[in-house]
């Protein structure tokens, strides 16, 4: 079984260079299904959810290729309707947003139910809402998601998401990107790979307007053309790296950042006592000493991102005094809570609502990533604990993050890959 062995007690010292932004990446790479040429997308980030659906888009007739290890270019111009690989399609969250590109490109569309990671239902109700609008005819059976236009093309409609979807919102602005006429998305989600994905889609011919505030203006248009994109820095990734060296102590520099996306976790981090000073590009962490128990509540951007809420709930597991945290966006984030207790953390769950009461040290253990953030909330665990840390389940993490294991060695911390078990003997020899 793949693994991480991590020997904590390390400060984190040196610079890290951040990746482009996955949630951005996993929208882009199924609306280039709808561009009609060659579109060649640079500061792609190395991970498997990205393989998967380059994949995806080979069976659907795709010409896809790796220019280097951050810059593919992909031909979607003879791509043909046909039911895509179900293996890969219901491991990944982002299987869905086929269901738009699909419906953009042919008319029709076939895809799994989402998948990913293991931390409660994914509702698709605003995605099927904003479809419907649009006329398109939709159905969910036997974990698949059916969706048809009468006419071979989606129209223009006003939407009002009765929850802030990210999902829903970049999904509905791929679709209406090539619907007649004009499609209002109210309530709309601001994050900033969905402001990403509407810059690329503009980049190749179409006209999204607003995005990253709360309402959204599409003109549909007729045709896609091919083009150069480069995918923003991943904000989330930027931000475990910061939390990790708030919790291991130490100072790093994080490049290729873009510092404004970051404001929302670096401002809970100063709180925690962290020093955090911003650069044109780059990011500076500094700590010191033990932490402070702040609360945190996770919320749409610009609030604090729940996908960050695992990995400070576990610097703060180490902080002096007791932190509350609430999960406001998914109602069943808190499994990792039960790997925390095994290195000893103090933490008591009720609902969406954690209360962590701050220990001196936590000790290593053998633990599981439940699902991809909670997975590196446990490497982070590992940094900081007394011992050894054994991690497995480590797929969930390698959906997410670029060789996390390099860059962790590269600032210094003692973490070791191991792929199987004659690793495991070499590793234990090496001892």
């Amino acid at each position: 079984m793949d693994k991480y062995l991590i020997r904590g007690g390390r400060p984190l010292q040196g610079q890290i260079e951040i990746s482009g932004a996955k949630n951005a990446a996993v929208a882009i790479i199924p609306a280039v299904l709808m561009v009609d040429g060659v579109c060649r997308l640079e500061n792609i980030p190395q991970i498997s959810d990205v393989d998967m659906l380059l994949t995806i888009l080979e069976e659907l007739g795709a010409r896809v290729r790796r220019v280097d290890a951050t810059t593919v270019e992909i031909d979607c111009t003879h791509v043909h309707f046909a039911d895509a690989p179900y293996e890969l399609m219901r491991k990944i969250r982002a299987s869905y947003y086929f269901i738009g590109s699909m419906l953009g490109r042919f008319g029709t569309a076939k895809t799994t139910m989402p998948g990913g990671c293991n931390f409660g239902v994914r509702p698709i109700d605003q995605h099927v809402k904003g479809m419907t609008a649009m006329g398109a005819t939709v159905e969910i059976k036997d974990g698949f998601v059916y969706a048809d236009t009468p006419d071979g093309r989606l129209r223009g409609a006003k939407v009002y998401l009765d929850k802030v979807s990210v999902g829903a919102t970049m999904n509905i602005i791929i679709a209406a990107s090539m619907a007649r006429g004009r499609t209002i998305i109210e309530n709309a989600a601001r994050e900033p790979h969905i402001v990403d994905l509407a810059n690329f889609l503009n980049s190749m011919g179409a006209d999204v307007r607003g995005a990253g505030t709360d309402t959204v203006k599409i003109y549909g248009v007729d045709r896609l053309h091919g083009g150069t994109y480069t995918i923003i820095p991943d904000q989330i990734e930027a931000g475990t790296y910061m939390a990790a060296c708030a919790a291991a102590g130490g100072e790093l520099r994080l490049k290729n950042v873009i510092p404004r996306h970051l404001e929302c976790i670096s401002a809970k981090l100063r709180e925690m006592g962290v020093t955090v000073v911003d650069g044109e590009d780059s990011v500076l962490v500094r700590s010191n000493g033990r932490l402070r128990r702040v609360n945190v509540k996770t919320q749409p951007y610009p609030g604090f991102p729940t996908d960050m809420q695992p990995q400070v709930s576990t610097a703060l597991c180490l902080a002096n005094g007791t932190s509350v945290i609430t999960e406001g966006v998914y109602d069943n984030r808190y499994k990792y809570m039960k790997e925390l207790r095994k290195m000893g953390a103090n933490v008591v769950v009720d609902g969406c609502t954690a209360i962590i009461e701050g220990v001196d040290a936590l000790r290593g253990a053998r633990v599981a990533a439940c699902d991809l953030r909670a997975g590196a909330a446990m490497v982070i665990a590992g940094l900081c604990a007394q011992g050894v840390t054994e991690i497995v389940d480590i797929h969930y993490i390698e959906r997410g993050y670029e060789d996390f294991v390099g860059k962790l060695r590269g600032a210094g911390a003692d973490i070791t890959l191991v792929r199987d078990e004659q690793d495991a003997v070499a590793v234990a020899a090496a001892e």
